[in-house]
């Protein structure tokens, strides 16, 4: 039997700004992986390649946050009561039992019960919380302000979860919320300046519970939700990284994470 993986890796940068990636997870517990219907054990709801695509955060002084885990253990970017980031939507739980299509993750009966779920909080979510909360700590107590840049990607078709198709760049802050408004301003003007991708902010996706959840711009914690149509750098149907789209989409994403260190920076 292979050794279990980390729950997550944490690379400690110098700017302020930390870049989580909740759903790079793959890893998938025997135990688990055994339970789940036969569509689920590619985790196809991956957030493919995201730690790959944020590499660039890392050349830009950033801390970097990862877990090793699938969402399908636990999804770490919602609320450990698991209550709705959405109501009245589609969406998908803390563990979740439906795939981004609506079909089961499990196959019938294996689904995990209120224990398991409550042992699964303890042992995958509690400690990448509290790396974010200390990470969040240390830089904000070096810096005096700090970016938390949440990074997530999703298939652009997904009609269980939303209508039409997604624009390729999803800039969530919880209407306004989990950051400043000069911030958020900002960071509008540097999607405005580029005509290759579409984009919205604070559309279908606001911001999960991390990125509500840890923004306290009063207190200098500013928090974003970027979320990326997987078509600008990959093939969504194989799920194979395209380094053709990437290549365009990286300067674009690397201007966006330096406006947001420039702005912690007060630059």
């Amino acid at each position: 039997m292979s050794e279990a993986p980390p729950i997550f890796q944490l690379q400690r940068g110098t700017a302020p700004l930390l870049v989580s990636l909740p759903h790079d997870g793959t890893h998938v517990p025997a135990e688990i992986g055994a339970r789940l219907a036969p569509s689920a054990r590619r985790v196809p709801d991956t957030d493919w390649h995201i730690a790959r695509l944020y590499g660039i955060a890392r050349t830009l002084g950033a801390s970097v946050l990862v877990p090793s885990h699938s969402r399908y253990v636990i999804d770490l970017n919602r609320a450990e009561d698991d209550v709705s980031l959405y109501p009245g939507q589609n969406t998908t739980g803390l563990c979740p039992l439906v795939q981004f299509d609506g079909t089961p993750v499990y196959r019938d009966g294996a689904a995990p019960d209120a224990d398991e779920v409550r042992a699964r909080v303890d042992r995958y979510w509690r400690p990448y919380h509290a790396a974010l909360q200390g990470e969040i700590a240390r830089l904000l107590a070096a810096h005096g302000r700090v970016v938390l840049w949440e990074g997530h990607s999703i298939k652009g078709d997904l009609p269980f979860l939303f209508e039409g198709r997604l624009p390729d760049l999803n800039l969530g802050t919880a209407g306004g919320a989990s950051c400043s408004p000069a911030l958020q301003a900002r960071l509008e003007a540097v999607l405005a300046a580029q005509t290759d991708y579409g984009w919205v902010a604070n559309g279908r996706f606001k911001g999960g519970h991390i990125t509500r959840h840890f923004g306290d711009p009063a207190r200098g914690i500013e928090a974003v939700q970027l979320e990326i149509s997987q078509r600008c750098y990959m093939d969504e149907t194989t799920f194979e990284w395209d380094a053709a789209r990437a290549d365009v989409l990286t300067p674009l994403l690397r201007s966006l994470l330096a406006a947001a260190i420039g702005f912690a920076a007060g630059a």
